[in-house]
């Protein structure tokens, strides 16, 4: 068997020499991905259930990157789970999720920009006209 991954294992005493601050330093729970989006997801405690969030992002043909349960509690009560995903629109995957039953919280850079949708109207108008359709 051949592992996927090189993990290495930091002893705690050297984490000042490498220059982390501890095994949760926020640069080693989430790191860079190329063609990723990060979301967060609310839920009541009793709802929560990896295996479902996980379910409803592969459903969408996108793999689950990261989830990290947050300390941050909402006003109604419930709990916040950041996630990061294998895209970069996350449309599909929210609407996957709210089928689940889970609130996902929208951010600015998390949707789908204007240029975008410039571009694809654009490509598609050049594909046809080269077509001649």
């Amino acid at each position: 068997m051949i592992p996927k991954d090189n993990i290495s294992f930091i002893n705690p005493r050297d984490f000042n020499k490498l220059g982390l601050e501890s095994s949760h330093h926020p640069a080693r729970l989430f790191p860079d991905f190329e063609d990723s989006a990060e979301l967060s997801v609310r839920c009541f405690r009793n709802d929560y259930s990896a295996s479902r969030i996980a379910r409803a992002v592969e459903d969408c043909n996108a793999n689950l990157l990261n989830l990290n349960i947050t300390s941050e509690v909402s006003p109604i009560g419930e709990i916040i789970v950041d996630l990061r995903i294998s895209h970069r629109n996350i449309n599909a995957v929210a609407r996957s999720l709210e089928r689940y039953g889970y609130s996902v919280d929208y951010t600015p850079e998390c949707l789908p920009d204007a240029d975008d949708d410039d571009t694809t109207a654009r490509r598609i108008g050049e594909l046809l006209a080269h077509l001649n359709v």
